[in-house]
């Protein structure tokens, strides 16, 4: 099947899925995961009506940029994680960052906007499962605090959510108390009221168990394979 044709396909399920538990599509932002693909590919994604992409590595997404550059009304988010030493490179070529995951970071990537002049949008990484192999701040630990705290001194940052990225289960319900334990943890933060600190947007949900994820509460599914196909390479 073609892009657009899958497009049509995941925005059908996401109406599904949202349907299901009373919740409107329209508040659930689809990104296609365009991390691997050529330009060509992402230029029919757009073609299709997709806006938001997410990439996971600098390098990479800086050697098709300016093949990509004249699509006016795409919005990049980086969704990978991220070394302190991409922070400048990360600042210039992307409109936010979805997997903060230390006060280290944060500093970095606010310095590198606050030069070029920018704000960028930002999201808390929770490594939700607690995996070893993971990036992401765990949920119960000091690091996390550690960043909300620091949020309002961040003048280059506009902090708007949490990002997780669950243990894989064949079956897609295995994630449901992954996301769940997300949506409870954003609403605990939300419900401190801390300054400078958002917490509207949940970015979780994958090609395999996004319907789940919105039925969680997800504002922002992250979807690959559905939209491009099988990846060809890593």
């Amino acid at each position: 099947m073609s892009i657009s044709e899958n497009v049509v396909l995941v925005r059908e399920r996401i109406e599904a899925a949202a349907r299901q538990v009373g919740r409107k599509s329209g508040d659930i932002v689809l990104m296609a995961v365009s991390k691997t693909q050529p330009p060509e590919l992402i230029r029919a994604a757009y073609d299709a009506g997709l806006r938001l992409f997410g990439e996971n590595r600098v390098q990479e997404f800086a050697g098709k940029f300016d093949s990509l550059r004249n699509l006016q009304a795409a919005e990049w988010h980086m969704i990978g994680h991220l070394q302190t030493n991409k922070a400048a490179k990360t600042a210039e070529l992307f409109r936010a960052v979805d997997s903060v995951d230390s006060l280290k970071l944060a500093e970095k990537l606010d310095a590198a906007a606050r030069a070029l002049g920018r704000k960028l949008d930002v999201l808390i990484e929770i490594n939700i499962g607690g995996e070893a192999a993971k990036s992401g701040v765990p949920p119960d630990a000091p690091a996390l605090d550690e960043l909300l705290i620091a949020a309002p001194r961040f003048e280059g940052l506009a902090f708007r959510g949490l990002m997780t990225v669950p243990p894989f289960t064949d079956d897609p319900q295995g994630a449901r108390p992954h996301f769940r334990k997300l949506r409870q943890l954003r609403d605990t933060i939300a419900a401190r009221k801390l300054p400078s600190i958002a917490m509207d947007e949940l970015s979780m949900g994958m090609s395999h168990d996004f319907e789940i994820a919105i039925e969680e509460g997800s504002t922002c599914v992250r979807v690959g394979t559905a939209i491009f196909g099988e990846r060809t390479k890593a």
